[in-house]
């Protein structure tokens, strides 16, 4: 993951003929915290926070707690926020942090214990205008909200402002739960009109049905109303049906806690496996987990467009291959960006002692997508480059300009 981020900076340089300094500057962590956390049942786990570059503003990015958490995986995962943040318009770094631990194995009890932990022992390092972390894989509102807590008892800061991603009630913004897959659904719908296809009654399926895609899923219809929503799948398989279904049916039909490969409409087709990924449609979504699509199943790829929802659901190859061949893909870094816009418009909102409506979130979250869409796809039409390629232009180019003008922000 490293590699194939270093090296999309590396190629991006030199389109923009960028000298080797520029280009190290982009590839260099200004600062990589690893330490080790002992817990009261005497185990000891690796932590981690990377803090890539802040020359834009603080460092933004999420903090997760799993079994495979390493170095190399973190300071990836900061590079690729730093540009996210930069594509999408934000005042904002990139960082990124986690701890190598199955949390799914813990007490209560240890879970707090850790979070606490690790949000002391980074308070030097972090808060509301040096580093503001936020959740990521297996960490949630529970868990950010004892890290505040921790925080506040170390530092005295009150503002909230420190973390992102709270519960409602102790900071946390209206529209954080769902953010990720509306500004999918407005990343689509900008690129769609871009393409003149915005009203055609095209086909969409959802690989990975669960929190964002389901969100996704059920908060296209008001964006694309004429759009067809022909398959789903979760990690029980999938089904499809040529006549299409209603999102809220089979998001409804989940939670009940049924499997998405059983549901019983008469017309639905059962669909094993990642075989959803070969359905005919116009749309593939991709929106559960990283290398979904590679060079072992590339070729049977049907869509025409393929929306990265997931961090990194196309490989290297396989997106050079699908690019070749004309698939428009909207990268990650552009497409589920809609949880990093509402994150910063948390940490605004906590700055300024707000508490926004719903409705003005999801304004201002559109505001920022049609924005940064619109900008990478003009780039990538002038400069015949792929969108991922733009979105990285454009946000490598808005990194060095403010560098250029506030050199010692850059430290």
């Amino acid at each position: 993951m490293l590699q194939t981020a270093q090296e999309l900076i590396k190629t991006v340089s030199k389109q923009l003929n960028l000298s080797d300094e520029d280009t190290e500057f982009l590839l260099s962590a200004n600062a990589e915290h690893v330490f080790e956390i002992e817990l009261s049942d005497g185990t000891k786990h690796q932590a981690f926070r990377v803090q890539h570059n802040n020359t834009l503003g603080p460092y933004k990015g999420g903090i997760r707690f799993h079994p495979d958490v390493n170095l190399d995986e973190v300071k990836a995962l900061a590079t690729l926020m730093t540009l996210k943040t930069a594509a999408v318009g934000l005042p904002l770094g990139g960082g990124k942090g986690g701890i190598s631990i199955n949390p799914k194995e813990l007490s209560p009890e240890l879970l707090e214990e850790l979070s606490r932990k690790y949000a002391a022992h980074l308070s030097p390092h972090i808060g509301p205008d040096k580093d503001v972390p936020a959740p990521d894989v297996n960490t949630n509102a529970a868990v950010i909200d004892w890290m505040v807590d921790e925080y506040e008892k170390v530092t005295g800061d009150t503002s909230k402002a420190s973390f992102t991603g709270k519960s409602l009630g102790k900071g946390g913004s209206e529209g954080r739960e769902a953010a990720t897959g509306l500004g999918g659904t407005f990343a689509l719908r900008e690129i769609l009109k871009h393409l003149g296809e915005e009203k055609k009654e095209l086909t969409v399926a959802i690989q990975g049905f669960g929190n964002v895609g389901l969100f996704f899923g059920t908060l296209l219809p008001k964006q694309l109303p004429k759009l067809l929503f022909t398959a789903a799948s979760d990690s029980s398989g999938g089904v499809s049906s040529a006549f299409g279904f209603e999102p809220k049916e089979l998001a409804t039909y989940k939670s009940t806690g049924k499997r998405l490969v059983d549901f019983p409409e008469d017309d639905s087709v059962p669909l094993p496996g990642d075989s959803i990924l070969q359905e005919e449609v116009d749309i593939l979504v991709l929106a559960a987990l990283g290398d979904v699509i590679t060079e072992e199943n590339m070729k049977s790829v049907k869509a025409k467009i393929i929306l990265e929802l997931a961090n990194g659901p196309v490989n290297e190859k396989a997106y050079d291959y699908l690019t070749e061949r004309g698939v428009i893909i909207i990268p990650d870094v552009l497409a589920n960006a809609g949880g990093v816009v509402v994150s910063y418009l948390e940490w605004f909102q906590n700055r300024a002692q707000e508490h926004w409506a719903e409705e003005r979130v999801n304004a201002e979250l559109e505001r920022y997508m049609v924005e940064a869409i619109s900008k990478a796809y003009d780039y990538s039409v002038k400069h015949e480059v792929s969108l991922k390629e733009a979105a990285f232009a454009l946000a490598i180019k808005r990194i060095l300009e403010a560098r250029r003008e506030q050199p010692e922000t850059s430290a």
